[in-house]
């Protein structure tokens, strides 16, 4: 073998593992975790309790049920929709759950185990029938997502205050509770049960859209409907799967929140959309469709969670909160129009 050979081949060598790297590091989602690191990083160097253990489970934990239901919405934002009944469903899926528990008759004739399963199945009905009427309006008769969501956000928030007259339903059973306030012992760590819900809900999620055809379809009929439709796939059929999803983890999400706050509010969850499309816009799913991770979406919630934690420790006031999270969003959008012109 000649020299010039073996430095050809060296050279392409090179050239194909820089090409790695570039791809590597092009990807949105290793962007957003380094932004994440920084904000660690700086959070460390900046205060002394940041990075304890007991502060970060709490972080994952606060946003454990933000970025369940996120997964959903992800999903609905890839075609190209947008669902803002999510917040309001996640309250209304932790009352029908709270109901079934504390009605009498079926505390009298259950045992509580089936009683907390019988709940549990409840609440999860609740979101998946809230989606099914989002897909049927925005499907059926050709509503536009916006205006179909909306109306449920409140019609959800209705029924719920409707029912409790404003009441908070309480006095939950221990056992339903365990879902939210019990702790897995990993290792020399106590993990909180609702991140290892999250983590579980995430995995499934990412291999359902990158690994089964529905998945492959959800992103078809974001990046370009009509030629889904001369493929011979329904895209109406998509879009009630993908409305019908994210009901049912909103209904999730529901769920592990009221079980890990003990009650069932009929305000719980009360602009929760804004921080669930917020974490979705973040995690880098545009809004144009056709594009987005559940990885993404989980890292978007975590920056969320990582920028409310550092006004808390750096004990900057909270008032400003609102205003840091509408500029990163703003942000997000911004970098998301530039890249679909730049790659046009």
């Amino acid at each position: 073998m000649s020299e010039q050979t073996v430095v050809s081949r060296n050279e392409s060598t090179a050239t194909s593992a820089r090409q790695v790297l570039r791809n590597f590091f092009a990807r949105q989602e290793v962007g957003l975790l380094l932004i994440l690191l920084a904000m660690c990083t700086f959070l460390t160097w900046q205060t002394d309790t940041f990075m304890t253990s007991r502060n970060i489970f709490n972080n994952l934990l606060f946003f454990s049920w933000i970025a369940i239901a996120a997964f959903g919405e992800t999903m609905v934002v890839i075609t190209a929709g947008i669902d803002l009944s999510v917040g309001s469903v996640m309250a209304f899926a932790g009352f029908a759950a709270a109901w079934l528990l504390t009605y009498p008759p079926l505390m009298e004739a259950l045992p509580v185990t089936t009683l907390v399963i019988l709940a549990v199945v409840g609440g999860l009905f609740a979101g998946v029938l809230v989606g099914l009427i989002n897909g049927t309006l925005i499907t059926r008769f050709r509503l536009p997502p916006f205006i179909a969501t909306l109306g449920t956000l409140s019609i959800a928030r209705g029924i719920t205050f409707g029912i409790t007259k404003g009441w908070p339903i309480r006095e939950l059973p221990e056992s339903f509770q365990l879902m939210g306030q019990y702790n897995v012992i990993v290792g020399n760590w106590e993990v909180p049960l609702p991140v290892i819900i999250m983590l579980a809900v995430a995995i499934l999620a990412a291999l359902f859209l990158s690994q089964t055809i529905n998945g492959r379809h959800i992103y078809a009929v974001g990046g370009n409907e009509e030629a889904v439709r001369v493929s011979g796939a329904n895209p109406k059929r998509v879009k009630m799967l993908v409305y019908t999803l994210c009901g049912m983890l909103a209904g999730l999400a529901g769920l592990v929140m009221t079980s890990r706050l003990g009650v069932a509010a009929p305000d719980a969850a009360r602009g929760y959309e804004l921080d669930i499309i917020a974490a979705v816009v973040i995690g880098g799913t545009s809004l144009f469709g056709g594009e987005g991770t559940i990885l993404g979406t989980l890292i978007g919630a975590a920056i969320l969670q990582v920028l409310r934690n550092g006004f808390v420790l750096l004990k900057l006031p909270a008032y400003w909160q609102p205003a840091a999270v509408g500029m990163v969003i703003i942000l997000a959008v911004i970098f998301d129009y530039w890249r679909k012109e730049r790659s046009q």
